[in-house]
């Protein structure tokens, strides 16, 4: 049964990095899908689920390096698939991976990736997401098994079967990223992913020689002891889903377990980190 929406039309100076952390930030905050506009980002939300307290968490709408206002409005069932396929755009990560739609021109890059353009976190254009993709390339990943937490869209399990990777399961909380996953997973002809419905409890008893999890700040900081008690000694996790300043704490916490930073990329102000156990 299709859902009325809320739009929040955001008007926003300087447009970038702002545009990509608010879009990353209310992403987390349950809007699941968003248009970006020439002067800023519409976002939308299910009319039921949104509670106007979740404004107080959006770090980018009290930012003073921001000037950020919106307007609302209500909206009935919108079809996602035509709104996203007239607002997204192919990417190339390092000429090597391209990230698309099926509606968009194969491209000439050794990995070429189909995602269908739903609402599911994860297409390639976050900074977030682009760096975790970077490092995927530049990595070791044949006959290693492999998880992705906080899958979304299912994006990098599936370069990393491209590269090689023997078994991986790719697992999202998120039912419609479960599902988007599912699809996009048959989609580039994968064999080797399984995808599963759920949190880090599903963790205990499995194992895995590389870890990625792009997933907000909070939540990694929570789960990094099932992160580490699941690691292989000698893997590796890659992480994202926060800001350059978290950092710190991102590492401190991954010291606690026997993990060490080994690489590190920033993007727009967005984080990833690379760790061995």
């Amino acid at each position: 049964m299709p859902k009325n929406y809320l739009a929040f039309k955001f008007t926003i100076e300087p447009l970038q990095p702002a545009s990509e952390i608010l879009i990353a930030e209310l992403g987390y905050a349950g809007f699941d899908s968003f248009i970006e506009n020439e002067d800023g980002v519409t976002a939308y939300i299910p009319t039921e689920e949104f509670d106007e307290e979740v404004f107080a968490g959006i770090h980018a709408l009290q930012s003073d390096e921001f000037k950020i206002s919106y307007t609302s409005a209500e909206i009935e069932k919108v079809n996602w698939n035509i709104e996203w396929e007239k607002n997204f755009n192919p990417i190339v990560v390092d000429e090597l991976c391209s990230v698309r739609a099926p509606f968009h021109e194969k491209p000439d890059t050794q990995y070429d990736i189909v995602i269908e353009p739903k609402m599911s976190f994860g297409t390639g254009h976050h900074a977030t997401t682009h760096m975790m993709l970077q490092f995927i390339l530049k990595n070791d990943w044949e006959g290693k098994t492999v998880l992705d937490m906080g899958c979304g869209t299912g994006v990098l399990a599936i370069l990393a079967e491209m590269k090689g990777a023997g078994k991986l399961d790719a697992i999202d909380i998120d039912n419609w990223c479960y599902l988007n996953t599912l699809e996009n997973v048959e989609r580039n002809n994968c064999s080797r992913i399984s995808v599963f419905e759920g949190g880090a409890d599903l963790l205990k008893g499995r194992s895995y020689d590389r870890i990625i999890a792009n997933i907000n700040r909070n939540i990694l900081l929570e789960d990094m002891v099932f992160y580490a008690e699941s690691l292989n000694k000698g893997g590796k996790l890659f992480l994202s889903g926060f800001y350059t300043e978290d950092i710190k704490a991102i590492e401190e916490e991954c010291n606690k377990y026997g993990l060490r930073l080994e690489d590190q990329l920033a993007r727009e102000n967005w984080a990833a980190l690379v760790f061995n156990k």
